[in-house]
């Protein structure tokens, strides 16, 4: 263990502070990125069920028993579902769809929040990579001129593969961070998608009128 870490230690040594910030960096990716799988797992982000049959309920006049099924549903589009039948229920339906709007804007907030950061961590690391490679081809051949007449070509093959490992690090950082920041913006155009449909249900529902509840006998 502690050969592995010594080890791991003089790579980053020869390549330098970029390294060293890369590394530091890629701890601070893999955080973030198992902490947003995280977050959307408890936000309950993939779930639809709960809206989708609170909606089957509402469509059929059920608003009772559709507002009750998604109560306590912590999911986003239950959440949205349900605030917008609460108030198209309370309020003028002007202002009804002002208030879904902003519930659903909230959401989806939420939903996106830490992406910047990962956005960041695709546009940096690349650079920082760049940077350091840049710096030891600097490095490299000013000993070369140094040296004059006598450079030592396994030296400067040395100090080169030193300088693109910066590069090579930070490409390795940037990739999976890509991946991931595709993966959660694509989950989040999808669940603004949801949402607008969601709303649109609720308020082109034709008895679905402020004021007026009707509840059927049967609950389906």
């Amino acid at each position: 263990m502690m050969n592995s870490l010594n080890t791991f230690t003089q790579v980053l040594d020869r390549g330098g502070p970029a390294l060293w910030a890369i590394a530091v960096l890629s701890v601070l990716t893999l955080t973030l990125i198992l902490w947003k799988l995280w977050q959307l797992l408890r936000l309950g982000t993939w779930k639809r069920a709960g809206a989708e049959t609170a909606l089957r309920f509402w469509g059929q006049g059920q608003t009772t028993l559709a507002m009750s099924h998604i109560s306590f549903d912590p999911a986003p589009r239950s959440r949205v579902a349900q605030a917008a039948m609460q108030a198209r229920l309370s309020i003028p339906e002007e202002d009804a769809r002002e208030e879904a709007a902003r519930q659903a804007r909230a959401v989806l907030t939420e939903t996106r929040l830490g992406l910047r950061m990962l956005d960041l961590v695709v546009t940096i690391a690349p650079l920082i990579g760049l940077l350091g490679t840049v710096l030891g081809m600097i490095d490299a051949f000013q000993a070369l001129q140094d040296s004059g007449q006598q450079a030592d070509p396994a030296a400067l093959a040395g100090g080169i593969w030193e300088a693109l490992l910066t590069t090579a690090a930070g490409m390795a950082v940037a990739i999976p961070a890509s991946v991931m920041l595709s993966v959660f913006d694509g989950m989040a155009d999808r669940l603004a998608h949801d949402l607008e449909d969601i709303v649109t249900r609720v308020f082109t529902t034709p008895w679905a009128y402020a004021g007026e509840e009707e509840d059927s006998p049967e609950t389906a």
